[in-house]
């Protein structure tokens, strides 16, 4: 090994993207992965055979020698031999933070626990129809993922919307965003953070450098903590006041406002429930910010139809409907799509729920649950546990497999009910994402 060379320290589809940046501005690396046979390595081989590569042990004495290690987002900072070799001096950065640096357009930046792939998608159906040239990437899902480097690679673009997540922050120093929102704050991945006051410094770091902030006036943690002097919108539910959005209310009817004035009325949106409310302001923030004209901004919105499975309506069974939230990976997703179908069917709610709990609370699920729901049926491997911090009221049935939830979900369900996968958890113990839970949903709605 060269000394002095920057070591990629991951090689899933970001730590691939960074090999591919680094290589085309000829500058010497070196990629590292604890796993013996890492998702990018075949791939890495072929189109880059020349770089060296280290498998199977991450080796405090490679590290050691790094000008500079570019950690890949899930690997924690917290890991022993990044620690001291971080303890030791070594500097450390992220595909972001090499990203801000390069770009010379403006970054749109969006964070938060919840809603952040519905707000850049809906940002983007905006620009779009604005007739703007953007590059969406970042923290993004399934087939529409894109590693921010790898936009570089295309044609010009007049902004980037980045989807970032907190473990990238966690490696972005300094991401001059022209805008940047934190969305909201809730208890996620307390797997990784010892508490959540370290979780939302990590969000935080979206603001540094940032031109312009986007705050959700219900939510305190989507505030700056320092004073800024970087000019200030918000959105919330609440009148809005200057630079603001909210709602507005006329003759019975709920309408979008930016200041004092009408955008689209709620019935307009076609998409439902207050969490979807609070994204569409949060998008529309974002687009003011950046000089986007209103016309274009209300015709995007009204024609936004949502995302596969984020409270995604899957089919109607002998007056039974069924919902698929399988995005609904942590506690404040579920009880936001709970509250939102609840609002719109004259019937209960039974709730599909359980998997992999990240260590959350899930006391705050049983009033909610209690207000809209009928029964909760619980799968993977921590359903024992969740089920523990039901009061009861909560009728709990356990299922092994979907299939199962969702024969057991309609046996119990009556017309006007509806059945809603939103886990509250990650996927991994049954399936290889939420995707694919999502997908297991429908097939097994379909056989019923």
């Amino acid at each position: 090994m060269i000394v002095n060379e920057k070591v990629i320290v991951g090689l899933g589809e970001t730590g691939l993207s960074v090999a591919k940046f680094l290589a085309s501005r000829n500058q010497k690396f070196k990629v590292i992965d604890s796993r013996l046979n890492p998702p990018a390595l075949s791939e890495l081989k072929r189109i880059l055979p020349e770089v060296e590569t280290e498998v199977g042990e991450l080796k405090l004495k490679t590290l050691l020698g790094a000008s500079e290690l570019v950690i890949s987002p899930g690997l924690s900072l917290k890991t022993p031999v990044i620690a001291e070799a971080a303890e030791q001096g070594v500097a450390i950065t992220g595909d972001i933070d090499i990203f801000s640096k390069s770009v010379r357009k403006p970054i749109i930046a969006v964070t938060g626990s919840n809603g952040k792939s519905t707000v850049v998608a809906i940002l983007a159906r905006i620009l779009e129809t604005a007739g703007k040239k953007y590059g969406l990437g970042g923290n993004l899902d399934g087939t529409n993922f894109k590693p921010a480097l790898d936009l570089l690679s295309e044609a010009p673009k007049d902004f980037y919307i980045l989807e970032l997540s907190s473990f990238q922050l966690e490696t972005t120093e300094r991401l001059n965003a022209e805008v940047a929102v934190i969305l909201n704050l809730s208890a996620d991945h307390m797997d990784r953070y010892e508490t959540l006051d370290e979780y939302h410094k990590a969000k935080l770091r979206i603001f540094n450098g940032c031109n312009q902030v986007v705050i959700n006036r219900d939510d305190v943690h989507s505030y700056p903590v320092t004073e800024l002097s970087a000019p200030i919108w918000d959105f919330g539910f609440s009148r809005p006041g200057v630079n603001g959005l909210g709602l507005l209310e006329e003759d019975g009817y709920q309408y979008l406002a930016f200041q004092f004035e009408k955008i689209v009325s709620v019935n307009e949106l076609k998409i439902f429930g207050q969490h979807n409310i609070s994204n569409v302001l949060a998008a529309v923030g974002l687009a003011l910010a950046i000089g986007i004209e209103l016309d274009a901004i209300r015709s995007a919105i009204k024609g936004f139809n949502g995302l596969p499975h984020r409270c995604q309506w899957v089919a109607n069974v002998s007056g039974v409907e069924f919902y698929n939230d399988s995005k609904g990976t942590n506690v404040g997703a579920t009880m936001a799509a709970v509250e939102g179908l609840g609002q719109r069917i004259s019937g209960h709610i039974l709730l599909v729920a359980g998997g992999i709990g990240k260590g959350a609370d899930f006391r705050s699920l049983v009033p909610v649950i209690n207000r809209w729901g009928k029964e909760v049926i619980l799968i993977g491997q921590d359903a024992i546990e969740i089920a523990s911090n039901f009061d009861q009221d909560i009728q709990v049935y356990f299922a092994n497999d979907m299939q199962d939830a969702v024969s057991t979900a309609f046996k119990h369900a009556s017309s006007g009910d509806a059945v809603l996968l939103s886990p509250a958890c990650a996927s991994f113990d049954m399936f290889e994402n939420f995707q694919e839970r999502g997908n297991a949903f429908i097939r097994s709605v379909r056989q019923l």
